[in-house]
C-alpha cells in the first residue's frame, strides 16, 4: 500500500485526480469545467516530533509547524496545493503556488483573488508575467461596531470561500496537525482529503438527479 501511496505522490496522480473530479463536479453543476477566478489563501498548522522535516516558525500566527497554501475555485473546489515550512512569506508562497497551477494547465484562469498579505508591485508583475493573470488583493477589513463593546464579524468578498474550504479540510482527522515527514506527501493528505468530499458530492447529485 505504501509503495503505491509514494509512486502516486510522485508521480501527481493525486493532483490529477483531484482536478479530474472537481472539472466533473463542476460540469454538473452546469459550470464550466475550468474556472476563470480563484481564490488563494495559506493556514499555518503545527508539526508533530516526527514531521520536523521542512519546518519553521510563523511570527505573524505563533506557530512552528508548516504553512498551507491552497488556490481554489469560486466553488471552493482544491485547484492546487503547495506545502512549505511555516516561515515562508505569503507573497513567496503565492508566486510558487500560482507557477504550480499555471504548470497544471488552468487554461481559463483570468483572476486570482487574495487578501492584503499578498498585495505588492513584485508578486502582482511576476503573476502577470507567468501567467497573464490578474491579481486582486483585498484590504484588510475594519471591524464593524454594533454597539458599546461589540463587535461584528466582517465578511470579506469571495476570500470566504478558501476559508470555508480550510473548514472542510479540517473535517479530516489527518489534516489537524501535519503528521507527514516530506511536505509533499502533506500536499497528497490535502489532495486525497478534497477528493473524497467532491467524489461524496458527485454521488449526492448524481442519485439526485436519477431519482423519481
Amino acid at each position: 500500500m505504501r509503495y503505491y501511496f509514494d509512486k502516486w505522490v510522485a508521480n501527481g496522480t493525486f493532483a490529477d485526480l483531484n482536478l479530474a473530479l472537481g472539472r466533473e463536479l463542476r460540469k454538473l453543476l452546469g459550470r464550466e469545467a475550468e474556472p476563470s477566478a480563484a481564490i488563494m489563501d495559506s493556514q499555518s498548522v503545527k508539526t508533530v516530533l516526527y514531521s520536523a522535516d521542512e519546518s519553521g516558525y510563523d511570527g505573524a500566527k505563533k506557530i512552528k509547524g508548516r504553512k498551507r497554501f491552497i488556490l481554489v475555485d469560486t466553488l471552493g473546489l482544491l485547484v492546487v496545493v503547495l506545502v512549505t515550512a511555516a516561515s515562508v512569506p505569503e507573497r513567496v508562497g503565492g508566486e510558487q503556488l500560482l507557477e504550480q497551477a499555471h504548470d497544471s494547465g488552468q487554461r481559463r484562469l483570468e483572476v486570482v483573488y487574495a487578501d492584503a498579505g499578498y498585495d505588492g508591485p513584485k508578486l502582482e508583475n511576476a503573476v502577470a508575467a507567468t501567467s497573464g493573470w490578474r491579481l486582486e488583493c483585498s484590504p484588510r477589513a475594519k471591524k464593524r461596531t454594533l454597539g458599546e463593546g461589540e463587535v461584528g464579524f466582517v465578511v470579506q468578498q469571495w476570500r470566504w470561500i478558501v476559508e470555508r474550504t480550510f473548514g472542510w479540510l479540517n473535517w479530516w482527522r489527518q489534516l489537524s496537525k501535519d503528521y507527514e515527514r516530506k511536505a509533499m506527501n502533506s500536499e497528497a493528505m490535502i489532495q486525497i482529503a478534497m477528493s473524497r468530499m467532491t467524489l461524496r458530492r458527485l454521488a449526492k447529485l448524481q442519485i439526485s438527479q436519477t431519482s423519481p
